[in-house]
């Protein structure tokens, strides 16, 4: 097992236990307690975890946006499954939209044996990921936010709507029936704006975590979304009150 597979369910196992002991842990995942040390070293690090004597346990949550590198590891099975499962609606042909985000960094992934397709995107990492494939990247200009990785981009650079997008992946920080999608960052919440105006189809990669959950900005409400892709772990009772609403949402298993 790759240690960021280890990390993942030791966050797995804090979040649903809260409190967890070294003993508990290193026969869960049949590891030495120096392995276990340096795991919980690096999430600690990240802000996942807080250590005490003879064990770790769940950070409070502050309604505040972490940083993208403490994403990567977050929810990763979850947000795998739903990148593979995005990927597979990307045709020859297209042209999409990859947001800033850790799930849609998944997306790119898997695209990189694809071709004949246009990548438009503001995330750092997903045009480094596809920097030696023969997707054909096309990466906005302005002002790099360093907490994200990602560009900001200004009407004055770019002339949004000459961008012909068939399908746009977007992220969000927070997901509700009443106030639609919304970020932390005002800038960031109105480039995603203007792209959910001008895609021909608007997905929304989230896992379970985001949702019924507002903060800082509002995007837009789910009126304006075609597809909610979540992933299995999303609340039974939350999960029938979208379909009910009409929302087009969908819950994708583990792989």
């Amino acid at each position: 097992m790759y240690p960021i597979e280890r990390q993942q369910k030791i966050v797995k196992m804090v979040r649903t236990q809260k409190v967890v002991k070294h003993s508990e842990l290193t026969e869960a995942l049949q590891i030495s307690m120096e392995t276990l040390r340096r795991d919980i070293q690096v999430l600690v690090q990240q802000g996942l975890v807080e250590k005490f004597y003879g064990g770790i346990k769940e950070i409070e949550q502050s309604v505040t946006e972490t940083l993208i590198e403490q994403r990567m590891v977050s929810q990763l099975n979850e947000k795998v499954a739903i990148a593979k499962e995005c990927a597979e609606m990307i045709e020859e042909g297209d042209c999409i939209f990859l947001d800033s985000g850790s799930s849609t960094y998944q997306i790119a992934k898997f695209l990189c044996h694809m071709k004949n397709i246009t990548v438009i995107t503001n995330s750092l990492p997903i045009a480094m990921e596809l920097l030696s494939t023969s997707v054909e990247v096309i990466i906005m200009g302005g002002k790099v936010r360093h907490s994200e990785r990602s560009i900001i981009a200004y009407d004055f650079l770019l002339q949004y709507d000459q961008l012909n997008i068939s399908k746009a992946f977007i992220c969000t920080s927070g997901i509700s029936l009443k106030n639609g999608l919304s970020d932390f960052s005002f800038e960031e919440a109105i480039m995603r704006r203007k792209i959910v105006q001008i895609a021909q189809s608007i997905y929304v990669v989230a896992d379970y975590t985001k949702f019924e959950r507002d903060v800082t900005v509002k995007i837009c409400p789910l009126s304006n979304v075609d597809y909610l892709i979540t992933d299995a772990h999303l609340n039974d009772d939350i999960f029938k009150q979208y379909k009910e609403a009409g929302i087009n949402i969908k819950r994708i298993p583990l792989l």
